[in-house]
């Protein structure tokens, strides 16, 4: 019964990327991204999306290629 309870909450602690187990972060998939950054365009942190450090990287590098590609602006 107490493994049950630790799964349960291992599972939700996990980051959005890792419970999904996406490998890579696409920069063409804007909605994702948009949801990772602040209405002024700035990213938010660890804390506050939830995200593991390794997916953390991995957004921050597809949020600056979308933004060169116009995908996403610079300043909101």
């Amino acid at each position: 019964m107490s493994k049950k309870r630790y799964r349960k909450y291992a599972e939700k602690s996990r980051c959005r990327f890792c419970r999904e187990g996406v490998e890579n972060i696409d920069y063409k998939d804007v909605q994702t991204l948009q949801k990772l950054c602040t209405s002024q365009g700035k990213l938010f942190s660890r804390k506050r999306s939830g995200n593991c450090a390794h997916h953390q990287r991995k957004a921050k590098i597809a949020i600056k290629r979308a933004r060169y590609m116009a995908l996403m602006p610079y300043i909101g």
